[in-house]
């Protein structure tokens, strides 16, 4: 028996191979689809998963426009945010928010299940999000991705 033979694999920038994948988001519901997003950014889904590597896949997401909320989160739910200023906290609703802009919402939603860090932020640039069913990464042929 060989003693290498039970190394344990380690990816890194030289190793890890990104491929594109493309999810419509047309009626799924917005926690379970980002959080399958996440796992997927993460690159959780491989074999060679290593969590101080961006070793995730490109996700493309289209027809952001057409997420769902269960129950009364559309008027329930809020998004604050804060300006700076003394008495500058803002809030909005997913509502309003799918009004000025659909993106955010799926956005804001995997950004926060990712690491909170520098590498989070790297990943993070591997999400594109887009309202229509256009989007111009066609040269990087994307697989197409159903969740059940």
């Amino acid at each position: 028996m060989e003693l290498n033979s039970y190394k344990t694999v380690h990816a890194n920038v030289k190793t890890v191979t990104k491929n594109w994948v493309i999810i419509d988001a047309k009626d799924q519901i917005l926690g379970r689809l980002s959080s399958n997003v996440a796992v997927m950014l993460r690159g959780k889904n491989k074999t060679n998963y290593t969590p101080h590597v961006d070793c995730g896949d490109n996700v493309i997401i289209i027809n952001c426009e057409k997420v769902k909320l269960t129950g009364k989160k559309w008027n329930m739910k809020e998004y604050v945010r804060y300006t700076g200023y003394p008495g500058g906290q803002r809030f909005s609703t997913p509502t309003l928010m799918m009004k000025k802009k659909p993106e955010f919402m799926i956005e804001h939603a995997v950004r926060m299940m990712l690491p909170k860090t520098k590498l989070g932020a790297e990943i993070f640039r591997n999400l594109h999000v887009y309202a229509g069913t256009e989007h111009p990464h066609a040269a990087q042929k994307p697989k197409e991705v159903k969740f059940s």
